[in-house]
């Protein structure tokens, strides 16, 4: 199974981690320096990988914790946050189990890759946990990787198919092809921004 802890340690360990940007995503870049920027508040990066995304957020005034299932991972984004002087919690964590200890703990949820790492089966319980982590009126802000080639990881996604997914418990405030992307990605990226229904369901 593709979401095993072996299997994702040595993608990083052997150099197959080829969603690797060696950097933040540009969309969210863009995002944070523009006029529509999110005001900063808690925040936590599933599958954050090295923790560029989550050290961008950080430098921009949030208080980040970022999640990932391989230990390289995590060492290697603890390295970064030290290396740059940038403040961050990195936890190794297979994302399925932070709840109940993170319920509703964060104003924001921030996807980058991990959507579409994971396999499509487990598309409804990741979902259900980013709304089970956000405070109420809280949001996901995610970078959806929305190519239609078989296989994967990285799996395919469409636009049509990620709000049927999210809409039961986020009211979908944008969700649009991205303005930058990195070139190998070009056409290949929704950018999306999710506010957590009133109604949504909570955990017990």
């Amino acid at each position: 199974m593709t979401s095993s802890y072996d299997f994702w340690e040595n993608r990083y360990q052997t150099g197959g981690d080829r969603w690797d940007l060696g950097q933040p995503a540009p969309p969210f870049v863009d995002w944070l320096n523009s006029a529509q920027a999110p005001a900063p508040g808690r925040l936590i990066v599933l599958g954050c990988g090295r923790g560029y995304d989550a050290l961008l957020f950080a430098q921009h005034g949030f208080e980040v914790v970022g999640v990932d299932f391989a230990p390289a991972a995590i060492a290697a984004a603890s390295r970064l946050a030290k290396g740059q002087g940038v403040m961050a919690t990195f936890l190794q964590r297979d994302i399925f189990d932070l709840v109940p200890e993170f319920t509703q703990q964060f104003d924001y949820v921030v996807e980058h890759t991990c959507f579409c790492a994971i396999d499509p089966t487990l598309r409804p319980a990741y979902v259900k946990l980013a709304s089970q982590l956000l405070k109420p009126g809280g949001a996901l802000l995610g970078v959806f990787f929305t190519h239609t080639r078989p296989g994967g990881p990285p799996y395919g996604s469409t636009a049509e198919g990620i709000e049927a997914l999210f809409h039961h418990h986020f009211a979908i405030h944008t969700l649009m092809p991205t303005g930058r992307s990195v070139s190998a990605r070009q056409g290949d990226e929704h950018v999306g921004h999710f506010i957590l229904k009133a109604d949504s369901p909570q955990p017990n």
